[in-house]
């Protein structure tokens, strides 16, 4: 925990690309559900803009770090929860030494075990939580003007939790893993006029000038450039009009949908 601890809120660069890239996507008062909380570096910058959170941390030792780091916080409320796609009870594979890898996506494990760039991880344990779905999340709290989805292999059971169109969100993906990417953009699609774009690594900087279409969105993942480093898509709603274009070429900024 120490270790993530100092990876995520001792340098300060990190916090600030963090806060300028959700400032395009969120305004005050805005309410952000944070699925996958872990230490809580994406929790502590949509509370400097002055967002209402929900954070989501099935893992019992995070959980109770977000809750004494938030205790102050009264427009945080932090859930001891997986997010999936049912409410009720799941197996999650712990890993005591990177936490960042824990999961409930049992394939998505079994699938990193053989990789090389995961040859010193080891899942140590299996521990059982309660999971809810972000349909039951917009019940008890309404509808969030942005979801963060960092759960290890899980997101696209998250979305499958998600019958709303909600204005904005991001799923991490990996390179060996685009076609977990290509089941969350096609399940978005399905749900409303989405673009997309995307950042490699903690860069947090979009890399399109304009929003792409899903198809659009996948080649460019597999370009030679972007296979450089595993990263995060982002996704927004558009207008109607725009949604009948090619690709949108309106700038990340101008597709904030707050109230």
């Amino acid at each position: 925990m120490s270790r993530s601890l100092l990876t995520y809120h001792a340098i300060p660069l990190r916090q600030r690309r963090l806060r300028a890239l959700y400032a395009s996507f969120v305004r005050p008062g805005d309410l952000v559900f944070d699925v996958g909380g872990h230490v809580g570096n994406h929790t502590r910058a949509f509370v400097a803009l002055g967002c209402r959170v929900v954070t989501i941390e099935p893992q019992p030792d995070f959980a109770t770090l977000l809750r004494r780091m938030f205790r102050k916080t009264p427009s945080v409320s932090v859930l001891e929860v997986a997010a999936s796609d049912t409410v009720g009870r799941t197996e999650l594979a712990i890993s005591e030494r990177t936490p960042t890898v824990s999961t409930i996506a049992t394939d998505w494990r079994t699938a990193r075990s053989t990789e090389e760039g995961f040859a010193g991880v080891r899942w140590d344990h299996m521990r059982e939580v309660t999971t809810t779905t972000l349909d039951d999340l917009i019940g008890r709290y309404g509808v969030p003007t942005f979801v963060k989805i960092d759960v290890e292999g899980a997101e696209p059971q998250v979305l499958a939790g998600l019958t709303h169109c909600v204005a904005a969100l991001s799923f991490e993906y990996l390179l060996n893993d685009l076609e977990r990417a290509e089941c969350c953009v096609r399940r978005l699609e399905e749900s409303g006029p989405y673009r997309f774009n995307w950042s490699l690594g903690e860069s947090r900087h979009l890399l399109s000038q304009r929003w792409l279409t899903g198809d659009h969105l996948l080649s460019q993942l597999k370009t030679t450039s972007s296979r450089q480093r595993s990263g995060d898509v982002y996704a927004v709603v558009i207008a109607q009009d725009e949604a009948s274009t090619d690709d949108s070429k309106g700038t990340f900024g101008s597709h904030h949908q707050g109230g």
